[in-house]
């Protein structure tokens, strides 16, 4: 079966919008689903590494670092240390634990640019992790939710 690809008038529309709302949204998404796992102790070499997705079929870029709080969103002002870059439909295989990172890489559909260390560091690291495979469900905005009022009552 062909892997999904976004069609190119919607990566036009994508590539138009200013990329800093794609990752403050995918970080909110990220730190929303797995805040007590982004604190694990095993990312600490990962902090203040500004690491970028490069969502190739969408024209859309994500940019961020990870530091005690979790995931926080970055602006592209500078390089960034590490450029991690697939498809839409690969990045949701690999998100929904349906790919392995290793087989998307050598068959070149998993780039990494940069520092290669750290993208080694990058995939061992959320291997060790055992991240539980992304549940869609769990983005419906009632789940949602219910999990940042969750969050602000324990806050409080």
């Amino acid at each position: 079966m062909k892997p999904f690809k976004l069609p190119k008038p919607v990566s036009r529309v994508f590539s138009t919008l200013p990329q800093y709302p794609h990752s403050f949204l995918f970080a909110q998404a990220i730190n929303l689903h797995l805040a007590e796992t982004l604190r694990s102790e095993v990312l600490a070499p990962l902090h203040g590494k500004l690491i970028s997705i490069h969502v190739i079929d969408a024209s859309v870029v994500l940019h961020f670092t990870l530091n005690e709080r979790g995931i926080t969103p970055r602006r592209a002002d500078k390089t960034p240390d590490l450029t991690i870059s697939a498809s839409a439909h690969d990045f949701m295989q690999l998100a929904m634990r349906k790919e392995d990172p290793d087989t998307l890489f050598f068959s070149r559909r998993l780039l990494m640019e940069g520092d290669t260390e750290l993208g080694l560091l990058v995939k061992n690291t959320l291997d060790a992790l055992e991240l539980p495979p992304l549940d869609w469900r769990m983005l419906m905005p009632r789940h949602v939710m219910d999990r940042i009022r969750a969050r602000l009552l324990q806050n409080h």
